[in-house]
């Protein structure tokens, strides 16, 4: 076990490294000058050439990458250039409302996904569980933006239920007031990333049926339901957990969208923001910081699995 995870840890840094790499790269080779967006349209040659040398942008780019990941390592990302403020600070603020709602969201595909994916296998004979199927399909094509206008005319503005847009500015110090402002764009990424998780559920319980050992489990007494959750559950929650890896970076990825249309003040709206702003330093610490959370995610599900599933063990 030891060794597994050192390994794996290692391949977490290196994907970390290049990451950062490639991250810094792409935002240095985009067209246009950040000196001369600053400076202005009316900025003369030797204001926008001192601007650049303000910044460091006359150095040599391995010089500023050395900096720029220095900095990161110590917890530093950096300064925002257009607000002037710490971006480290600014991620902390805006992840207050971004990874609540990430959990929120995946806590509703899991309530979704689990119940129904394995009624669906196990009635794939009937006419409920051939309608659980292509009800799935049929939410799982639906655009996460479509789904939440949905949402929103249903619950927001027919039903008067929900807030349509916005976050308290008072932030989590009222927390019912902060959770119902995050009810409807969870909703929007949970029901349609349930239904996704889903048709995996499904296709993992239809495979432990198969299975030799449930059928001996039917075969000794038990019947096909109650052989499956003992015997066959566990094993389809293995492979579930691989899969939850995966669903956290989709919905995170969904959160950038969902926090624009529901006005919410999270990491995925201020990187948009920061994107049409051109502000470097933000948006190559966000997507750093992004993407570490995504590897760390997938570092620690790998550990999960390792740990509960004992043939991985014996194998190794």
């Amino acid at each position: 076990m030891i060794r597994f995870t050192l390994t794996r840890l290692a391949l977490l840094i290196l994907g970390l490294f290049l990451a950062s790499v490639l991250i810094f790269l792409t935002l240095h080779v985009l067209p246009g000058d950040v000196a001369q967006l600053i400076a202005g349209t009316n900025a003369t040659a030797e204001q926008i050439a001192r601007i650049r040398d303000q910044l460091g942008l006359t150095r040599p780019l391995p010089l500023q990458y050395l900096d720029w990941i220095g900095g990161a390592l110590r917890g530093d990302l950096g300064t925002s250039l257009v607000t002037g403020s710490s971006v480290s600070d600014e991620l902390r603020q805006k992840a207050q409302v971004t990874l609540p709602l990430g959990l929120l969201s995946l806590l509703i595909a899991v309530v979704i996904a689990l119940p129904l994916g394995v009624v669906a296998a196990v009635q794939r004979h009937r006419a409920g569980g051939a309608a659980l199927s292509i009800g799935a399909q049929a939410v799982a094509a639906v655009p996460v933006v479509w789904a939440g206008m949905m949402l929103v005319i249903v619950f927001a503005v027919t039903l008067g239920w929900l807030p349509a847009q916005g976050f308290p500015r008072s932030g989590w110090s009222d927390p019912g007031l902060a959770l119902r402002a995050l009810i409807l764009p969870a909703l929007t990424i949970g029901v349609v990333e349930g239904a996704l998780l889903m048709r995996f559920v499904r296709s993992a319980t239809l495979q432990a049926l198969d299975q030799d050992y449930v059928t001996a489990a039917a075969a000794k007494g038990l019947t096909r339901t109650r052989a499956l959750v003992r015997h066959g559950l566990p094993n389809v929650g293995l492979s579930i957990i691989s899969v939850l890896g995966l669903q956290i970076a989709a919905i995170i990825v969904g959160a950038v969208v969902i926090e624009q249309l529901f006005s919410l003040p999270g990491i995925g709206r201020m990187l948009v923001a920061d994107v049409q702003a051109r502000d470097i330093p933000k948006v190559q610490g966000e997507l750093l910081a992004l993407t570490a959370f995504v590897l760390i995610v997938g570092f620690a599900v790998d550990l999960v699995h390792r740990l509960i599933d004992p043939r991985q063990r014996e194998a190794s």
